[in-house]
């Protein structure tokens, strides 16, 4: 009885041994064959990913005409406002394209001014006056670009502004510029009768694109309301980088202006002054008699620069001057362009207000000359009536033509009385 018990045990050690090496043979097996194991997770993840899409593909197929209406509905209301976007768009690309080249200007100035320098002897220290010229951008408006190209001289032109109500004025402004060999200057178009009539007469001409805001006030305004619109359009030509003589209509002109300039400003004007200190500035002193010993103030005043004759060069700050200028013309509706100019180029920093840091001179008052020195001051005087002035700016007085066609007669065929007939002043 005790072998028959020993062999049972030992049968069923043998049994245990060689289900254990089964085991481990089939385990060595199933993980080199499925080193990820039997039963894979992913597999069933993907499964309840694939039944959850087909459940959201049936979903929406059967949406409602409800909400199918609701999602037409909404894209007319984006269609409607697309054109608004792409305005909005074309404006803050135009202020990036700006900031930009702010920050590259910044940088310049960094790069000059940033190393300190010792003061040299008296009357030697000079400080920075002129302004780098922008980066020229073509893409602002590629087909402007190509017109500059083939009328501007060096990167320069004249340009005016006019539309049919100035159209006598404007034969007789373009016949002078022809007359003294003017070859780069250009006819904004603000009608299509304008653009006829620069045609028929070999005159450059060009015609914005279609913009109601302009197009209404450039179609019936009159000389104010025109002259305004001048501050937005000039944006793009100093972007393309040109340096821009803006001229009103009622100028006539008797030699180059380029030959006059000095190009160190980032505006250079003429004065609506009429001597040295009304055009180049006084102390005047303000009396207040209750202030006893402090009665006598000092002042400073200068006259105004006139709008319809500067020339203005594509720097950072006479962008900014064009921007502040058709900003506040924009908000404030009853504003008068030449004063918003003065305003904007002559008031300093202070408490609430960042004045603009552009670089100003003020043109000869005799070389670029204004109505009221000539029929006030030299055609009275037989010295002053020898001096050939390059322009006669017809601006403070409301018979233009007139004056306009006597300056012609007087300078170009020197006939000596044909400004006597007019009054100093307006009748």
């Amino acid at each position: 009885m005790a072998g028959r018990r020993d062999k049972v045990q030992s049968l069923r050690g043998s049994r245990i041994a060689i289900a254990i090496v089964i085991g481990v043979l089939l385990g060595c097996v199933i993980a080199f064959f499925f080193p990820h194991g039997l039963i894979n997770p992913t597999s069933s993840v993907e499964n309840r990913r694939i039944g959850k899409s087909n459940f959201q593909i049936g979903s929406s197929s059967c949406e409602s005409s409800e909400r199918i209406k609701m999602l037409k509905s909404e894209i007319v209301s984006l269609s409607e406002k697309n054109s608004e976007l792409k305005k909005e768009v074309k404006d803050l690309t135009e202020k990036l394209q700006l900031a930009e080249q702010g920050k590259d200007h910044a940088q310049k100035q960094f790069l000059m001014l940033g190393e300190q320098h010792k003061a040299g002897p008296v009357g030697t220290v000079k400080a920075l006056r002129t302004n780098p010229t922008v980066v020229p951008d073509d893409s602002v408006n590629p087909r402007l670009a190509k017109i500059l190209e083939e009328v501007a001289v060096r990167k320069e032109l004249i340009v005016a502004l006019a539309n049919s109500n100035v159209k006598e004025m404007l034969e007789v402004w373009f016949s002078s510029i022809k007359r003294v060999g003017i070859t780069n200057y250009l006819v904004i178009a603000l009608d299509d009768q304008i653009v006829e009539l620069c045609k028929s007469n070999n005159v450059p001409v060009y015609k914005r694109d279609p913009d109601e805001g302009i197009d209404a006030v450039g179609r019936t305004g009159g000389n104010h309301a025109v002259s305004g619109l001048k501050f937005r359009i000039l944006r793009e030509f100093l972007q393309l980088g040109y340096g821009v003589l803006l001229s009103d209509v009622d100028i006539v002109y008797l030699q180059n202006p380029f030959n006059h300039l000095y190009r160190d400003s980032d505006v250079e004007s003429m004065t609506d002054g009429h001597n040295n200190m009304t055009a180049y500035g006084y102390n005047d002193v303000f009396d207040e008699p209750a202030m006893g010993w402090a009665r006598y103030a000092h002042t400073m005043r200068i006259w105004v620069y006139n709008s319809g004759f500067f020339y203005i060069r594509p720097t950072i700050p006479s962008i900014e001057l064009l921007d502040r200028v058709a900003d506040r013309m924009a908000r404030q509706q009853n504003s008068w362009d030449q004063a918003v100019f003065n305003e904007e180029l002559f008031f300093p920093s202070h408490p609430g207000y960042d004045g603009l840091h552009a670089v100003k001179r003020t043109m000869d008052f005799y070389m670029f000359m204004n109505s009221k020195v000539l029929f006030k001051t030299v055609r009275r005087d037989a010295k002053l009536k020898k001096l050939k002035p390059v322009i006669v700016h017809v601006n403070y007085h409301p018979d233009k033509l007139r004056r306009m066609k006597a300056v012609v007669e007087f300078y170009v065929k020197g006939k000596q009385d044909a400004l006597d007939p007019f009054p100093d002043g307006s009748e």
